[in-house]
């Protein structure tokens, strides 16, 4: 007698966000769905037998209210799922406005070679037309597809399927919300032992033409445990601004020097005192193809472990 094969198992981690909202009677969408209730149509697509889904809800947030102490919570939920060797993969299902920084923290931090994917939805759990259930769907069949193994952590949107790493929201509105500013298959860093990030402030600072040294100066009092910089062109910054960052350098707090410009990479270029080589060479590190969100929660990750930065990209 042929065995049946058994199914595969995913493990849908649900965390909120617009995918699991519903509209009030004043059309402010709040996240009201449950776990089960968001999971259970996008299951009853799978024949039955051939996809073992189990839902773990951790949270009903909107994204723009997360915190390091989430971001850890998610972390941690995630380490505690693949614990199971009989887990092909997890699927989080997120908010978009923070997706990017949950998803480069829990790829740094992952040391398992099953995928993590991460999902969401830009119209409603109510819309019509909500985007939500054919993106969970696709998450799904990717996280049990042993073609992802040893890929890292995943974002699944819009039919686009993105490294984490260098991954950016794009676009409010569009189905296709997400873009990446990295390379096809980034190189993935030496997996980071679990840290909590909570409790570590960290800021970004954004640098313009005639920018002034006083936001600096205020965060160089206030002893903030580092600073990122959205910077101009490849990691440029004007005079005054750049006298004050090399006051915060000198107090001892780690600067990373990303930029406003869509695309490229951060290069430390250029002389004079706001030029990215001078700040380059006073200790300010360039995050190459990371914008800022991802580049926050790498400089917190290298801060809560004492990994160099540069071996965090």
């Amino acid at each position: 007698m042929t065995e049946t094969a058994a199914p595969n198992k995913v493990v849908v981690i649900t965390t909120g966000g617009t995918i699991a909202c519903t509209a009030d009677r004043n059309g402010i969408l709040l996240p009201t769905v449950s776990g089960e209730q968001l999971v259970a149509p996008v299951a009853a697509r799978f024949a039955p037998g051939t996809m073992d889904i189990e839902v773990r809800e951790l949270t009903r947030l909107d994204s723009s209210s997360m915190t390091f102490a989430d971001i850890d919570e998610i972390v941690q939920a995630v380490h505690d799922v693949l614990e199971d060797p009989t887990v092909s993969g997890v699927v989080v299902t997120h908010g978009t406005d923070s997706m990017e920084e949950t998803a480069v923290a829990v790829d740094t931090f992952h040391n398992d070679p099953r995928p993590v994917v991460f999902t969401g939805s830009q119209k409603p759990f109510d819309h019509p037309e909500s985007d939500g259930p054919n993106n969970l769907f696709e998450s799904i069949v990717i996280a049990s597809d042993d073609s992802a193994h040893g890929i890292g952590c995943l974002i699944v949107f819009g039919h686009a399927v993105l490294p984490a790493r260098g991954a950016t929201k794009w676009h409010t509105t569009e189905e296709l919300a997400f873009a990446t500013n990295g390379p096809e298959e980034p190189t993935r860093p030496v997996p980071v032992d679990l840290a909590e990030l909570a409790g570590l402030d960290v800021r970004i600072v954004h640098a313009y033409p005639g920018a002034g040294r006083d936001i600096l100066d205020y965060l160089k009092d206030k002893k903030v445990d580092g600073i990122v910089v959205e910077s101009m062109g490849s990691g440029n910054v004007s005079t005054e601004f750049a006298h004050g960052l090399i006051d915060v350098l000198e107090a001892g707090i780690p600067v990373a020097l990303s930029t406003r410009v869509p695309r490229g990479e951060v290069l430390p270029s250029y002389g004079g005192v706001g030029g990215g080589a001078s700040l380059h060479a006073k200790g300010a590190f360039p995050t190459t193809y990371f914008r800022s969100a991802q580049a926050r929660v790498l400089l917190a990750i290298s801060i809560a472990t004492g990994r160099h930065l540069a071996t965090l990209m």
